[in-house]
């Protein structure tokens, strides 16, 4: 797992944590019931404050990407989590939307748009 903190980032340092690794656990690079460092430890890690990593966490948590595990730490939460497939169908249908304005505004037709989407499907 890669978080890069960006001081003049207009997003405050706990919501750049939780967007990296909810797109790093949605791309699979964080797995499916990895454990993650420690609240301590990624605080030291990042020279940022515990309280700041806490929330990112906790966040995290209430959104169904990570759970807690009482005495063991904070691990990804499994991939047939409720919350974990509504988030990644959101995020694909807003990848969707996008690629079909996208689609649009470069002068394509529904047509070829769909054959773009099964283009990318087959691969």
């Amino acid at each position: 797992m890669k978080i890069v903190i960006k001081n003049k980032s207009e997003l405050p340092i706990y919501e750049q944590i939780e967007q990296q690794m909810k797109s790093q656990i949605l791309d699979g690079i964080i797995k499916e019931d990895e454990q993650l460092p420690s609240i301590r430890q990624l605080a030291r890690d990042l020279k940022i404050s515990v309280i700041t990593v806490t929330r990112a966490y906790n966040d995290l948590a209430d959104e169904g990407f990570i759970i807690s595990v009482a005495g063991k730490g904070y691990f990804t939460a499994p991939r047939d989590n409720e919350l974990m497939r509504e988030r990644m169908l959101f995020e694909m249908e807003d990848g969707l939307q996008k690629a079909v304005t996208n689609g649009r505004n470069a002068g394509l037709s529904d047509d070829e748009i769909v054959s773009a989407l099964k283009k990318f499907m087959e691969e």
